[in-house]
């Protein structure tokens, strides 16, 4: 190893002495140097004085060589140089194009790739197309998963659409993910889903049987669309508007036809409503049964007041209604009176009897139609009156009977109800009277015992308005009244006086008979009559006219008569 540098180091001190200005550079590396320089290195000094002539008369022999080899074979030193030309180019053409083909090397890959890769795909394709035709027949059942779903709809078999959901469900949670057509049949199917969730509950508002209703809401409880409280919500929501069609159904042009066809209809349908619910919510019965009809405000949707409080409305509104045709008019009363009662009693089984509510509207109902034909009767009076004239009246009848029956003792025939035939002789009072018996036969027919007081006072209010008009009368025509008028004029107020006033008050106790209220109220006949309870205030309403009766006394021989006649003789006293 130290050989070898040390031989490197002397070369190159030779090559310094040799080259002082560096070695050329077609010199450098040539192997023929470095045999040259240990060949140096063996001469002696008389070998290397003499080397350079050496070297110029061999460099000499060797150009004349050369000139005498190219002279004879100028002709082939001439085809090489051609050819070497020829070659040059060649070669150059070809290392264009080598740089062109290195250029174009990078698209030619990737367009190599790029092949690859597209018949990779296209060989996936041809395999999964190849699949796809092996597996047709169940893939069209997949791909028709819809159309079927959306058939069973239509036809109404739920059982087999829930079921096709079911399964595509399941399917869209394994493939949904990764394959597009799967995702979209999953898509599909959820749009028929809320389909056939509408349609459902659509078909509750509709007239069902309880089994049917059983079928739709078990349907829509495998759909887990509402929970128990909202299903709850929907199932009354529809029901009720399929009850407000039928009630909306029904022609309002007579009222009494429109009450009782709304009575019937309300009664059995929203009794079915109810059984319906129960059937269907069996848990919610123990807290109806418990909680009962109760007056209810803020109810939250919770489950357990929803019933109560969607019955407690459907009464409210079959009141309302009730209340409403009554104002309108209807010929009997005394029959929509019973079914309602017997609408109220039916649901009494339920815990929902509300003839407690029936009560008060008819109540109020009968007691404004009354003062109505009052009011009538009245302003009548008040014409006839106005037409009315004392010339030449003569009396017809007396009162001879009226009063033998009171002193006799014997009591006038409480059976018959007849008017006093004096009032024919006086045409108002005639009038008057048969708008009293008008208004108190129609009140006949449905008399409750509430509005005994409100009857009484509303004739005793008519009759104090009867004998201020019978005064004003008076004090119109008495300058004008001739002797047989003044005495015409007075039989009119003793006939109103002592015929028709206690006639009406035997009228009222017709209606209400004392022995009826003294036992509803609990209390006797004497407590009755003292307390005015259907006794007119006979001293009051002929307080305008006592100036002008004549004085009357009268025997008092029995209850009854007692009863009627004490009042006028305080009216004459007075």
């Amino acid at each position: 190893m130290e050989f070898a540098e040390n031989m490197d180091l002397e070369n190159d001190r030779v090559l310094k002495l040799i080259f002082p200005n560096g070695v050329p550079e077609n010199l450098r590396g040539n192997p023929e140097l470095d045999n040259y320089l240990v060949k140096l290195g063996t001469c002696k000094v008389e070998q290397l004085k003499k080397e350079q002539t050496r070297l110029a008369d061999e460099t000499k022999r060797i150009l004349e060589q050369t000139q005498e080899l190219a002279i004879t074979n100028y002709k082939t030193f001439i085809t090489t140089a051609e050819n070497s030309r020829s070659i040059f180019h060649e070669f150059q053409k070809a290392e264009e194009q080598v740089d062109t083909l290195k250029d174009k090397l990078p698209t030619f890959s990737a367009k190599c790739h790029e092949f690859l890769k597209k018949s990779a795909e296209l060989t996936e394709q041809r395999r999964l197309n190849s699949t796809t035709l092996h597996k047709n027949a169940q893939l069209l059942e997949i791909l028709e998963l819809p159309q079927l779903m959306e058939r069973c709809i239509r036809e109404g078999r739920y059982e087999e659409a829930l079921e096709l959901a079911s399964y595509v469900q399941r399917l869209g949670q394994h493939q949904g993910q990764t394959i597009p057509v799967v995702n979209g049949i999953v898509r599909s199917v959820e749009a028929l889903w809320h389909t056939m969730l509408v349609q459902l509950v659509a078909q509750m508002r509709m007239d069902l049987q309880l089994p049917k209703c059983l079928q739709i809401v078990g349907y829509l409880r495998r759909m887990q669309a509402f929970g128990d409280n909202e299903l709850k919500l929907k199932f009354l929501q529809a029901r009720d508007a399929w009850l407000t069609s039928c009630l909306d159904a029904i022609p309002k042009t007579d009222a009494q036809q429109h009450l009782t066809k709304t009575i019937e209809i309300t009664r059995i349908n929203l009794f079915n409503i109810i059984t319906q619910y129960r059937a269907i919510f069996p848990e919610g019965e123990q807290a109806s049964k418990s909680a009962g009809l109760k007056q209810l405000s803020g109810v939250s949707c919770n489950g357990l007041r929803l019933f109560e409080a969607w019955l407690h409305n459907k009464i409210d509104a079959f009141l309302l209604t009730l209340e409403e045709d009554l104002q309108r008019g209807i010929n009997s009363i005394e029959t929509v009176l019973g079914q309602c009662m017997y609408f109220g009693l039916s649901f009494s089984r339920i815990g929902a009897d509300f003839r407690a509510l029936i009560a008060p509207i008819f109540v109020r109902v009968v007691r404004n139609k009354f003062e109505s034909s009052i009011i009538k009767v009245n302003e009548n009076f008040d014409r006839e009156l106005e037409k009315f004239t004392l010339i030449n009246k003569v009396s017809l009848h007396t009162r001879k009977q009226l009063d033998t029956a009171a002193l006799s003792g014997s009591e006038p025939d409480m059976e018959s109800y007849a008017p006093p035939e004096t009032l024919l002789d006086f045409y108002p009072l005639a009038v008057l009277c048969n708008g009293y018996l008008n208004a108190l036969n129609e009140l006949r027919l449905c008399a409750p015992f509430a509005v005994a007081t409100d009857v009484t006072s509303c004739l005793q209010r008519s009759l104090e308005l009867v004998a201020k008009q019978v005064l004003a009368f008076y004090r119109q025509e008495q300058q004008a009244f001739t002797r047989n008028e003044r005495e015409t004029f007075v039989k009119l107020c003793s006939c109103f006086a002592y015929d028709l006033v206690p006639y009406v008050q035997r009228c009222i106790h017709g209606v209400f008979p004392p022995q009826s209220i003294s036992v509803h109220l609990g209390i006797s006949l004497l407590q009755l009559e003292q307390h005015q309870l259907t006794y007119l205030m006979q001293a009051q309403i002929l307080e305008p006219l006592k100036h002008l009766l004549p004085t009357k006394v009268l025997i008092h021989s029995s209850p009854q008569s007692t009863a009627e006649l004490s009042s006028v003789s305080i009216a004459t006293e007075g």
